[in-house]
């Protein structure tokens, strides 16, 4: 590959990089917002471990989306994405996500009783896990992952 074409596929790389996490992050925190009445700390928390709870959550929510993008990339990227193979890589991203959010949610629920959640909180009943912090992962990096691709088409267009 000449160099300038490895340069443009970095540079490719890191702009969808930058363009997912600037729009996973905003979109981790509004999630996280909403979804404070479906856990206790809602109802018991003050203020201060409310809001540092939500930016907690958000700052951890943005490095796992990072890491299981990473991870996807690893294990069926290829060079050429995010122009080819971005279904691939969606879907690992997701599957990645989701296994750490059932995972974690249960060891910090169940094992560490770290938080709790209220009683409005649907829950799948065969594994007890929350809806809204599993559709979280179902919904947010997707359209992280969309508008990093279509900046990138933007990008080549212009």
């Amino acid at each position: 590959m000449p160099v300038h074409h490895a340069v443009e596929a970095g540079a490719s790389w890191l702009r969808a990089l930058r363009v997912y996490t600037a729009v996973l992050v905003p979109g981790m925190l509004a999630w996280e917002a909403v979804q404070l009445p479906l856990y206790t700390l809602w109802r018991d928390g003050t203020p201060g471990e409310i809001a540092f709870a939500v930016v907690h959550c958000t700052l951890g929510d943005g490095l796992i989306g990072v890491a299981a993008l990473a991870w996807a990339l690893f294990m069926v990227g290829d060079e050429s994405w995010p122009a080819a193979g971005s279904m691939r890589v969606l879907v690992a991203t997701v599957m990645i996500a989701a296994a750490y959010t059932i995972y974690s949610e249960w060891l910090n629920v169940e094992v560490r009783s770290t938080w709790s959640y209220a009683d409005a909180m649907p829950r799948l009943p065969w594994i007890g896990t929350g809806l809204a912090p599993l559709l979280q992962w179902i919904v947010v990096p997707p359209l992280a992952l969309f508008a990093a691709r279509r900046a990138e088409q933007r990008h080549l267009i212009t």
